[in-house]
């Protein structure tokens, strides 16, 4: 009903809106053909008048204007000497009234037209006057009064055939319209009603076909949303109810999404992280929202959504200023807006010291015994303390107002924010998750502001590592560096009586809960074919790796153990292939640039000494690839390696067992990751013992599908037990249950880890 009457409506006002132009040009019309026939009358009334006036004949005069007066419509007609006094005068100009003196006047000025309209007596009447030509002056003027009433009568006649035109022409379009919005809406709109229903049910997920118009994209945008939401909200509450029908209690992303909401208690979550979660990039004339590939992303989203909270980020994206407020505010998920995403910006010179300078050519290599020297300069460390200074103004711009907010920091770019939150915002609730190794005391020695950045850290409430070793090493370090003391039997730092309290929380993967299914007849050998030959090689096994190209990650060592493998066992040439995908990263920095040359030059050695017909030993594929792309070497590869020089926990050894749910695969994995002391059924090795290495490959290509089974089992049980959702839980809760205070109190805090475990020698 509301559209049609919309639609009577707007058809209604282009009719009337078109009834008026043409009202108005009849009209126009109307009156210049009137003034065109009474300026022909009056000049032809001139030179009747003139002889007769010069001869002053006034007799001749009257008889004129009689005989002159039978024109159609003319009311009066008037001779005036040159002080326009009447010589001559019709009854209509006989003692005229004012408007008809005001329209003489007005008609008879140089400066004017000859004529005037005007209304008297609720008529609308003209009059035309010339001057009376004479010889040198003019010798006076005649004039005509003429009866317009009949335009205004054309006009309204005009109006009332219009109005009758709108009124079936509105009747006419608009039941024409509805017959073919009827005709064609009924056969999408029973889709869609059908689809609803069916979806309703959790018959169907896909989106019915509607009518390619652009005016449907909106409704077809929505309808894909409305699907995916109710899909993922249903398949999270089958998940529910099949874990309770098994007595299971494991974390899922709503149950992340209820226990946030109960542990806040109505307090605002803020994550400050380096990497933004949405990053906005224009391609041509269109801006596009893309999510970088990250666990933390994966872990948080469902807190920051629970809570409304905010995640501060750099803005990185080549269209992310577009994409903003004022405030550097815009609302995320783009589909569906849950929390808010603060931009701070960050110059390139700033970015070069900070970030590529402070961070990661002097914290990384500090923190990471993989033999590269740290590099420290006075201008970066000033450029690390501005960005964070500046992060953190945006926080404590964001909190002010906020009661009992609760802060997240993350990673070694931001250490000295802790403090610097604190110390405008005791009342915050601080946390930072360090997700690289923490050296020993005498590693961390080596950098010259150890003082200020082990200050910033502890300004924390909660710090938190990937594993109890790097927890033992920062309390080790803090006792060695700082005046403190140490509470062993809590794991925290009194320091000038505030307690600051250091955790393991390891982190991990989001897990498909579905229960696991043996493959397909053939699938895994026609997917492995199908990626080899698409790197155009042929071979019956396949190993792979997945990794930055970077110094911690081990690759040149995995090359030159695999070059001691074909060595050793020959008969793996033409028969296995290793696939690395290695994505190049902080290439500004000339470390990282030469590794690429590195790995690229290691690989291409090896290839050369052992390639045959259709085979080579190494792909290297150096370039980013996106979730789904390495999922599908994950599920075909026969062997992971995982053989990091030093890692706070590597990710892609558990990535790896969560792909495999046909329970095959064999996870090869260093001792020096942090995944190490939590996946006890990988085969660990010493990346830097290279026939070691090469022998836990030829074991996992030999070993039994049995044990193969077994060990992946036991493995995909702990990670799915573990995954990222609980990982963020415990990390909240944690922070959550901290009660601030002084010395004088005895801290509350409820501890997630009771036991500790040995450092390795190698670690220390």
């Amino acid at each position: 009903m509301r559209l049609t009457l919309s639609l009577a409506a707007g058809v209604a006002l282009v009719s009337l809106a078109l009834a008026l132009y043409q009202a108005h040009a009849e009209r126009r019309g109307l009156r210049r053909e009137l003034e065109r026939r009474a300026l022909l009358a009056v000049e032809s009334l001139e030179k009747s008048a003139a002889p007769l006036v010069q001869a002053n004949s006034t007799r001749a005069l009257d008889a004129l204007i009689v005989q002159f007066q039978d024109h159609e419509r003319l009311v009066g007609v008037a001779v005036y000497d040159v002080q326009q006094q009447p010589l001559a005068a019709t009854t209509g100009f006989q003692n005229p009234p004012a408007p008809t003196v005001a329209a003489l006047r007005l008609a008879l000025h140089p400066a004017r037209p000859n004529g005037a309209f005007f209304r008297l007596s609720g008529k609308t009447m003209h009059l035309e006057a010339i001057p009376i030509a004479g010889d040198p002056a003019p010798l006076g003027s005649v004039a005509i009064l003429q009866d317009a009433g009949y335009i205004d009568a054309q006009e309204m006649s005009l109006w009332l055939r219009a109005l009758a035109g709108v009124a079936a022409q509105t009747l006419m379009i608009v039941c024409a319209t509805l017959l073919i919005l009827r005709w064609s809406l009924r056969r999408p709109l029973r889709r869609l009603e059908k689809w609803l229903g069916d979806l309703r049910r959790g018959a169907v997920s896909e989106v019915p076909e509607m009518p390619e118009e652009a005016a449907f994209e909106p409704l077809k945008r929505e309808a894909a949303r409305l699907a995916t939401t109710l899909t993922a909200a249903r398949a999270a509450a089958e998940e529910e109810a099949r874990l309770r029908d098994a007595g299971e209690s494991l974390w899922t992303e709503e149950r992340l999404r209820a226990f946030i909401q109960s542990k806040l208690e109505g307090s605002r979550l803020f994550v400050v992280s380096n990497r933004e979660p949405y990053e906005h990039v224009r391609r041509g004339a269109t801006v596009e929202c893309s999510v970088p590939a990250s666990g933390l992303v994966t872990a948080l989203e469902p807190v920051l959504r629970a809570s409304d909270g905010t995640w501060i980020a750099q803005g990185t994206g080549n269209a992310d200023r577009e994409t903003v407020d004022r405030r550097g505010h815009v609302r995320v998920p783009p589909e569906h807006p849950q929390y808010t995403l603060r931009r701070v910006w960050v110059s390139a010179e700033e970015e070069k010291g900070f970030y590529f300078g402070f961070a990661n050519e002097g914290l990384w290599p500090l923190c990471h015994i993989a033999h590269t020297r740290p590099i420290f300069r006075s201008q970066d460390w000033e450029y690390y303390r501005a960005v964070n200074q500046r992060f953190a103004d945006a926080l404590l711009e964001e909190i002010s107002g906020e009661t009992d907010p609760m802060v997240l920091v993350q990673d070694y770019h931001f250490a000295l924010l802790p403090r610097m939150i604190k110390a405008a915002r005791p009342d915050a609730r601080v946390a930072i998750f360090w997700h690289i190794p923490w050296p020993n005391p005498e590693a961390f020695g080596i950098c010259p502001w150890q003082g200020e950045l082990l200050d910033g850290l502890l300004g924390a409430d909660l710090v938190g590592f990937h594993v109890q070793a790097h927890c033992n090493n920062f309390l080790e370090t803090v006792d060695r560096l700082l005046e403190s003391r140490i509470d062993r039997e809590r794991f925290a730092v009194n320091r000038a009586g505030r307690f600051t309290y250091v955790r393991p929380f390891p982190i991990s993967v989001p897990f498909a809960t579905e229960p696991p299914r043996p493959p397909a007849s053939g699938s895994v050998y026609l997917e492995r074919a199908a990626l080899l030959r698409s790197a155009g090689v042929e071979a019956s096994m396949m190993g792979v790796g997945v990794d930055r190209i970077d110094y911690t990650k081990g690759i040149p060592e995995r090359f030159r153990a695999l070059e001691n493998l074909f060595e050793r066992y020959p008969n793996y040439a033409g028969q296995f292939t290793f696939v690395q995908i290695g994505a190049p990263s902080r290439t500004h920095i000339r470390r990282y640039h030469d590794l690429v040359d590195e790995v690229t030059e290691e690989a291409e050695r090896i290839n050369r000494r052992f390639r045959s017909n259709g085979w080579r030993p190494i792909v290297l594929l150096a370039s980013h690839h996106n979730h789904s792309q390495i999922q599908q070497y994950y599920r075909a590869a026969d062997l992971c390696l995982v053989t990091s020089l030093h890692d706070g926990m590597n990710l892609v050894a558990k990535e790896y067992v969560a792909a495999r749910r046909d329970q095959q695969g064999v996870l090869i994995l260093s001792r020096f990751a942090g995944a190490s002391h939590e996946l006890a059924d990988a085969l660990l090795v010493n990346p830097y013992d290279t026939e070691g290495l090469a022998d836990s490959i030829h074991r996992a290509l030999t070993m039994a599908p049995e044990e193969r089974r077994a060990r992946m089992t036991r493995m995909r049980t702990y990670v799915r037990e573990h995954n990222i959702y609980r990982w963020a839980g415990s990390l909240i809760a944690d922070l959550a249950a901290i009660r601030l205070s002084t010395a004088d109190d005895r801290p509350l805090v409820r501890p997630v880890r009771t036991e500790l475990v040995s450092l390795s020698a190698t670690l220390q």
